[in-house]
């Protein structure tokens, strides 16, 4: 549990941490619509992919987010590459007339293009945890309820709940490491009383049982106690409320937003010209002999 770092705020003084939330959301959505264009050629993807790393690496150094904490968190991530790696192999998108053999296992073939094609899925996820876990790291809980809120303003001209949907955000994002932090307290608890959360499916089948069980008490104590002084402090989500903190938009802002933006312009712009090429020579083709997506 302590792997999973999304939802924890790191309280520093960087240039990521002061832009302004709804900048950061919108710029977030951008990137990630940006890593999943779909180029016809592998070399393109191959250097397309490069370059979102680069900028990724970047914004992570600039906003102090701990690489040591990002690959703790990848590794939590091994089933799903197993999973990717199997549909690819048995269940081929492509046909494999011209594309050179990896290795057998008895009598059917395994082919490169299904270890590059699930080999790209994974960096896409991996580029999105990452994504995820700067704004979720540069940002504080009660600035994002109040850029969801300021999203979802317009929805207001028709009596929809903007700020009760917004403040449920809020406190789920706040309750995230509470929540992790809870859960590794109950599991030395009940390691301590010889439950066992590493060996045998049937003792890990116990224990979670053991482990899910007062955590969820645990969890509906909370909320209630929660609750109880919310509604003793005067709490009314359908009263006019004020900000302490209002949100403004600095110039620090508007130069995340053209740079980010000046990307994902050119991205589209590639994509363009990409789809509507014929031909053309693709190094990762001459190589490996692959097809394209």
């Amino acid at each position: 549990m302590d792997n999973l770092t999304f939802g924890r705020y790191s309280p520093y003084n960087t240039v990521v941490h002061k832009l302004d939330p709804r900048n950061k959301i919108f710029l977030m959505i951008l990137f990630m619509v940006g890593i999943f264009f779909q180029f016809k050629l592998w070399s393109v993807s191959l250097i397309m992919s490069g370059v979102y790393l680069i900028i990724l690496i970047i914004i992570m150094l600039l906003s102090r987010v701990s690489f040591v904490q990002l690959f703790k968190s990848l590794g939590s991530m091994w089933l799903m590459v197993v999973f990717l790696l199997l549909i690819y192999i048995f269940i081929p998108t492509t046909t494999h007339k011209i594309e050179p053999e990896a290795f057998k296992i008895f009598n059917y073939a395994v082919y490169w293009d299904s270890f590059c094609r699930a080999g790209y899925i994974i960096l896409r996820l991996v580029m999105m945890l990452s994504l995820t876990m700067i704004l979720t790291s540069t940002t504080k809980p009660m600035d994002m309820t109040y850029a969801f809120e300021w999203y979802m303003t317009p929805l207001k001209l028709i009596r929809f709940p903007a700020h009760e949907i917004a403040m449920t955000l809020s406190i789920a994002l706040r309750f995230i490491p509470t929540l992790l932090d809870e859960t590794n307290r109950i599991m030395k608890a009940q390691e301590s009383r010889g439950a066992d959360f590493s060996h045998g499916i049937g003792r890990r089948f116990r224990a979670i049982i053991s482990l899910m069980i007062p955590l969820f008490v645990s969890a509906i104590d909370r909320s209630e106690e929660l609750a109880n002084a919310m509604e003793v402090r005067g709490y009314d989500p359908r009263a006019k409320r004020t900000k302490y903190r209002l949100l403004r938009f600095h110039f620090k802002d508007l130069l995340a937003f053209v740079l980010i933006g000046c990307i994902f312009a050119g991205i589209i712009t590639l994509f363009v010209f990409d789809q509507q090429s014929t031909g053309g020579i693709d190094i990762l083709q001459v190589i490996f002999n692959v097809k394209g997506f």
